[in-house]
């Protein structure tokens, strides 16, 4: 059952960022990227690191996905209008019920069939909030620090650009 997971989770990360890439609007972009990282999600799931499935949802798929769409709305104002007119949510709907259904079924025929994994106790605690941050204080400790220090370094220049480019030129 594990490995029609990783084969289905593989061909959908596949095929989104294909179809990321060969698409034309840049929403609809940005929405495959969305669905690929979802995937990338369920993948981590198989690998049992619970936390890395949950971060990748909740930042790459949530936050950062909704600055990507943010910036494209704000430079592509005539595009909004025809996305949300040819967007139907009974589509958007029916897909989402299609997907819970469809993933009922293969949990269903993986139970009744033995099919699923036991984990163990060992392999269960690796992937927990707790292995997680007590390798990264740990062993990780500098290059973490390091990322938070350059991360903070971005956001000041992106706020300095930003100020640079709202601020009228003033002729000397």
């Amino acid at each position: 059952m594990i490995t029609y997971s990783f084969i289905f989770l593989a061909v959908l990360a596949v095929a989104s960022a294909l179809a990321m890439v060969i698409n034309k609007n840049t929403v609809n972009s940005a929405l495959f990227l969305v669905l690929n990282m979802v995937s990338l999600a369920g993948m981590y799931l198989l690998l049992e690191a619970q936390f890395l499935a949950i971060i990748q949802i909740l930042v790459y798929a949530g936050a950062i996905m909704v600055l990507f769409l943010f910036v494209i709305m704000l430079l592509n104002v005539d595009e909004e209008q025809s996305l949300f007119n040819k967007f139907r949510i009974k589509y958007f709907v029916a897909f989402l019920l299609g997907v819970g259904v469809f993933s009922q079924i293969l949990y269903s025929i993986g139970s009744f069939s033995d099919a699923l994994p036991v984990v163990s106790e060992k392999m269960a605690e690796m992937g927990t909030v707790e292995a997680v941050g007590d390798v990264l204080y740990t062993d990780y400790l500098l290059p973490f620090e390091l990322t938070a220090i350059l991360l903070t370094a971005a956001v000041v220049g992106a706020l300095i650009v930003a100020q640079l480019k709202i601020k009228p030129a003033t002729e000397e």
